[in-house]
């Protein structure tokens, strides 16, 4: 029986470039939109927001 490797947990890495700054962007509005629909967890996911809004002001 040969070993068999699992991908579950592993990250793949970000692209570079205009790419990254795209799949940033997309991630921002995605979790300012779940921010406003959902009250309950708004807080988090405004959390999240914020920390990728200063990876993409570092970035450009």
């Amino acid at each position: 029986m040969e070993k068999q490797y699992c991908k579950v947990g592993t990250i793949t890495p970000m692209t570079t470039g205009r790419q990254a700054i795209a799949l940033l962007e997309y991630q921002y509005q995605s979790f300012m939109d779940k921010a406003s629909s959902d009250r309950n967890l708004s807080e988090y996911f405004e959390s999240k927001a914020k920390k990728i809004q200063k990876i993409l002001e570092n970035l450009v």
